[in-house]
C-alpha cells in the first residue's frame, strides 16, 4: 500500500480542488490520501464525492499552533468534524486569518513591495487565506522566484519583515481538543529548521506525555540525517512515525506520494481513531 496522510486542497493553500486532490491521488498511484487543509474541513465534502474507486480518503486538518513563541502544526486525522468544541476554536484560528494577511499585506507594502489584498484574494480563491498565497502574490510581482523563497526572514519567515500573528492554539489544548473529538494527533514536520525556529526535542516528549500520537518524520523539509534521528526520537517516545509529502499542487515542488506512511503505522492511527473513519472510494462525481 502507497499511503500519503498530509496534502491540501484549494479549501486552504492548495492549488487542487479537493475533487482534483482525489483524482490525482489515484492517479499517482496512491491507495490512501488525507485531506489536511489549514484550520479547515471546507474541502471534506467536494472530496468524499468525488473519491475513485481503489482509492481511500482519511479526513484530517492542520492545526496552527504556537509554543513558548514558536510556530507549529498538528496533523488531526478522523476527528468528529461537528465536535463542538474543536469546531469552535478551529473557527477562531481559520477567521483571524484574514484581518492577518492584510497586517503583512501593509507591512510588504512598507517594504516597497506592490501587493495588494484584491491580489491575494484572487489567489486564495474560496480558500482560507494563509501565507503560501502572499508568496505567490510576491512570486507573480517578481519579488522572488519561487514560493519558498519568501519563507525567509527578509519576508514572511516567522519573525520576519513582513510577518503578522494570528490567532493559533496551544498544542497541548490542541491534542486535548482532537482527542476529546475522537481524532489522533501527529506533529507535522517537525524538524523543518529552514521554515523557522522548531521546537525543541524536550517539548516533543512533553508533548508525548500529553497524548501526542506521531511525529511526521518523512517529509521534504528533513534531510535524511534529520529523519533518522526523528524516526529513532519516534521509538524513544512511543510515537507513530508517518511519512508524507505535504503535497499542495502547483504551490511547491513536492508531488504525491513523494514520502509514504508505513502500512502498519496507517492500520494503527485508524484503530486508535473513534470520531471518523477512512472512506473507500465508489467511484467518484466526474465533474471538478
Amino acid at each position: 500500500m502507497r499511503i500519503d496522510l498530509h496534502a491540501h486542497s484549494t479549501a486552504s493553500d492548495g492549488t487542487d480542488t479537493p475533487a482534483e486532490l482525489v483524482r490525482n491521488a489515484a492517479a499517482a498511484g496512491l491507495d490512501v490520501v488525507a485531506l489536511t487543509d489549514h484550520d479547515t474541513v471546507g474541502g471534506y465534502a467536494e472530496a468524499l464525492a468525488a473519491v475513485p474507486h481503489g482509492l481511500t480518503l482519511v479526513t484530517g486538518m492542520e492545526l496552527s499552533c504556537r509554543l513558548d513563541g514558536i510556530g507549529m502544526h498538528l496533523l488531526a486525522y478522523l476527528f468528529d468534524p461537528e465536535e463542538p468544541e474543536l469546531a469552535r476554536e478551529r473557527e477562531l484560528v481559520r477567521d483571524d486569518r484574514t484581518p492577518r494577511a492584510h497586517a503583512m499585506i501593509g507591512k510588504l507594502r512598507e517594504l516597497g513591495v506592490d501587493v495588494t489584498w484584491e491580489q491575494v484574494s484572487r489567489i486564495a480563491g474560496e480558500g482560507s487565506v494563509g501565507r503560501p498565497h502572499i508568496a505567490t502574490a510576491l512570486v507573480e510581482l517578481g519579488v522572488v522566484p519561487t514560493v519558498s523563497d519568501a519563507f525567509t526572514p527578509d519576508w514572511l519567515a516567522d519573525g520576519g519583515r513582513a510577518y503578522a500573528e494570528k490567532h493559533e492554539l496551544d498544542p497541548f489544548e490542541a491534542i486535548r481538543l482532537v482527542k476529546a473529538a475522537g481524532g489522533v494527533t501527529v506533529f507535522a514536520h517537525p524538524a523543518a529548521v529552514k521554515r523557522g525556529r522548531c521546537v525543541p526535542e524536550s517539548a516533543i516528549a512533553e508533548l508525548a506525555s500529553a497524548g501526542l500520537d506521531g511525529i511526521e518524520v518523512d517529509h521534504m523539509d528533513h534531510d535524511s540525517e534529520t529523519r533518522a534521528r526523528l524516526r529513532a526520537l519516534a521509538g524513544e517516545l512511543g510515537l507513530l512515525a508517518t511519512g508524507s509529502s505535504d503535497y499542495h499542487g502547483s504551490r511547491k515542488t513536492c508531488r504525491l506520494g513523494e514520502y509514504t506512511t508505513d502500512p502498519e503505522i496507517y492500520g494503527e492511527i485508524t484503530r486508535r481513531a473513534t470520531g471518523a473513519f477512512p472512506v473507500p472510494g465508489a467511484g467518484g462525481a466526474t465533474g471538478a
